[in-house]
């Protein structure tokens, strides 16, 4: 039994488990974020807008009539719905947070002198400072 808690032990402690961790719990309090979001914000628009069209309070109210023998595919249609304003909702926020990151990260780089040039007579690549092609004898100018 101590040999399989050491084993656990070791496991449990690894690095990548530890960030696997982190990166859990630091998704679920976005989830959290995202999912506020959406139902103070993006769902109560979206309502606004449905009502106004088409007289109904919700996505619920506006497809829970659709019904096909005994499966409710206006609740399916509802839930579709909703999961897509969500992903819209995350990859605006993923998308803004990323803009954010690189935004002072904009800085020219300069590229590198070239260390190399290529022989005008063998098209062979040499070293730029040479006077004389290695592989063709040439004169270089």
């Amino acid at each position: 039994m101590k040999k399989f808690l050491n084993e656990f032990k070791e496991f449990a402690m690894k690095g990548n488990m530890i960030d696997m961790s982190i990166g859990v719990v630091i998704g679920a309090a976005f989830g959290k974020i995202v999912t506020g979001l959406t139902e103070c914000i993006i769902t109560p628009l979206i309502a606004l807008i449905i009502s106004t069209l088409f007289h109904a309070e919700s996505t619920d109210q506006l497809f829970s009539s659709i019904i096909i023998g005994p499966f409710p595919v206006g609740q399916l249609i509802s839930t579709i719905i909703d999961f897509l304003i969500t992903a819209i909702v995350l990859f605006l926020i993923v998308k803004a947070i990323n803009r954010l990151q690189t935004l002072g990260h904009h800085e020219a780089e300069e590229e590198a002198a070239p260390t190399t040039k290529v022989c005008p007579y063998c098209k062979s690549e040499i070293a730029i400072d040479a006077v004389k092609c290695p592989h063709c004898t040439s004169e270089i100018e």
